[in-house]
């Protein structure tokens, strides 16, 4: 038993070293791949995240405010943290981010560098804290906790000079040191046109969030966790690399493009966060009660995000009751049904699979570990096979429209291109084509009634290390939205 294990540790090492040539037949040996720190594996295994947007805004009916609102607006009348936790916790989504202060500066924690916040409302005689609230509130659900902590801030006098950096920096560790566990720190470029001349100490900053939450990943343009995927919609492009250059972006003025592709040749890790509001705005506005987004544009977002190799962000804001809204949590909970219909019964789960070729012919590294359900076991190929396949027996003939694809992206992001067929009255249909899959890749295309599928690895960046092949039939309340798109 000792010597499987050694044996298996050092394929394992070999993979991970990206050892052997890239199945581009025209390729020289491939580098060593870039892989995620242990945070971020366990972030993009998270797939479904949410944001919570709530403060003065919310009760002037803004989306920005300007730092002159009073406190005394902010007054949720049956606010309940365990009602968001609880509702994020049903719906799938594993972490809570909440906004501790937007632009307006208002602070939903009483801190004690400023007197904007929630200390000087009339919610809770003066005496809540909301940040603390929702942070007890997400380990009572088993929901992680996470913070956005606005670098521009259009309240504070400091704003616009060095002092701003170190009043930003006590306010960071307030968040980090009173709270818990933070999951995520959200921070993003924006800027008052009033402040050419700030320079935010990002640094600083996070040097500080590494001291006191290691686990914590960091959200901004640039990452240095998790970057921005390029819009407000939450589409990752077509191909997304978890790759890219953090030393090519600059906060607040990257290009969009780059964001959200990534980039192949990147030296960082750096995954895509896909961030959209399941209504019009970012904060809660009654003449959007009947603007939520439907189940099937959820869904949609949903396959162009975490179907993308992306994580899906998506906002959910409170409204003046402190709740989220009905509508709000029925489409929530449409979502999660729908997909946990689509995705209940794996049709390819233990059926017989074959590969064109196989690392050292081991059962560690067999074809029939992409259809066990399970992402620590592998198929890889041996280092010369030149566009390996794996082809699935589905015993007899099954109709499905949707599959899914993943890399066991401990070893890196390889796959360039791929493509998947359908046997189909005795000939080969090609059911899609793309580049990238990444830690998922989720595939729409007509329903089929096949006997066998074939993916075939068209090329790579170095020898492919994939984990899942999964088939499924769509559910109806899935809808038209992008059916047809792969």
């Amino acid at each position: 038993m000792r010597m499987k294990r050694t044996f298996f540790l050092f394929l394992l090492a070999l993979l991970a070293a990206g050892t052997g040539t890239a199945q581009n037949a025209n390729s020289g040996p491939a580098p060593k791949p870039v892989v995620p720190a242990p945070r971020q594996l366990l972030y993009q295994q998270q797939e479904t995240i949410g944001f919570v947007h709530f403060t003065v805004n919310t009760f002037t009916d803004k989306e920005w405010g300007d730092g002159t609102e009073s406190p005394q607006i902010f007054n949720p009348t049956a606010f309940s943290a365990d009602q968001w936790a609880q509702t994020f916790k049903q719906a799938g989504l594993r972490t809570l981010i909440l906004t501790a202060k937007h632009h307006d500066g208002f602070c939903l924690w009483p801190s004690r560098y400023t007197e904007h916040s929630v200390k000087n409302s009339p919610w809770k005689g003066g005496a809540g804290d909301m940040v603390g609230e929702v942070a007890e509130a997400c380990r009572r659900a088993g929901v992680r906790f996470g913070i956005y902590l606005s670098p521009w801030d259009r309240h504070e006098p400091s704003y616009g000079t060095d002092a701003y950096n170190t009043y930003y920096l006590n306010q960071l560790r307030e968040l980090l040191t009173h709270y818990g566990p933070i999951a995520e720190v959200w921070m993003d470029g924006a800027k008052g046109q009033n402040a050419k001349d700030m320079e935010y100490d990002f640094e600083a900053w996070r040097a500080l969030v590494r001291e006191l939450q290691p686990d914590a990943v960091m959200f901004s343009d640039a990452g240095p966790d998790v970057r921005w995927i390029g819009n407000e919609k939450g589409f990752a492009g077509e191909t997304c690399w978890s790759t890219m250059d953090k030393d090519k972006v600059t906060i607040g003025k990257a290009d969009p493009a780059y964001l959200n592709a990534g980039d192949p040749a990147g030296k960082d890790w750096v995954p895509g966060e896909c961030d959209v509001s399941i209504r019009p705005g970012w904060f809660y506005h009654a003449a959007e009660d009947d603007k939520v987004k439907s189940v099937p544009e959820l869904v949609d977002i949903y396959y162009k995000s975490v179907g993308r190799n992306g994580t899906l962000l998506l906002n959910v804001p409170p409204d003046r009751r402190g709740l989220l809204h009905e509508t709000d949590v029925a489409r929530l909970t449409g979502l999660k049904a729908t997909l946990d219909e689509t995705f209940r019964t794996d049709l390819a789960a233990g059926k017989k699979a074959t590969a064109t070729s196989t690392l050292t012919g081991s059962a560690f590294f067999n074809p029939g570990n992409l259809l066990d359900g399970r992402d620590n076991s592998y198929w890889s190929p041996e280092d010369t096979a030149t566009q390996p396949a794996v082809t699935v027996d589905l015993g007899g003939n099954v109709t499905f429209d949707r599959a899914s694809l993943r890399e066991a992206v401990r070893f890196g992001q390889k796959v360039k291109g791929f493509t998947l067929e359908a046997m189909v009255k005795g000939k080969w249909q090609t059911l899609a084509e793309g580049t990238t899959i990444g830690y998922k890749r989720l595939l729409r295309f007509k329903p089929v009634k096949a006997s066998q599928v074939r993916l075939t690895i068209r090329e790579s960046l170095g020898k492919p290390v994939l984990s899942e092949l999964g088939l499924y039939k769509a559910a109806k309340a899935e809808g038209k939205a992008g059916r047809s798109e792969p």
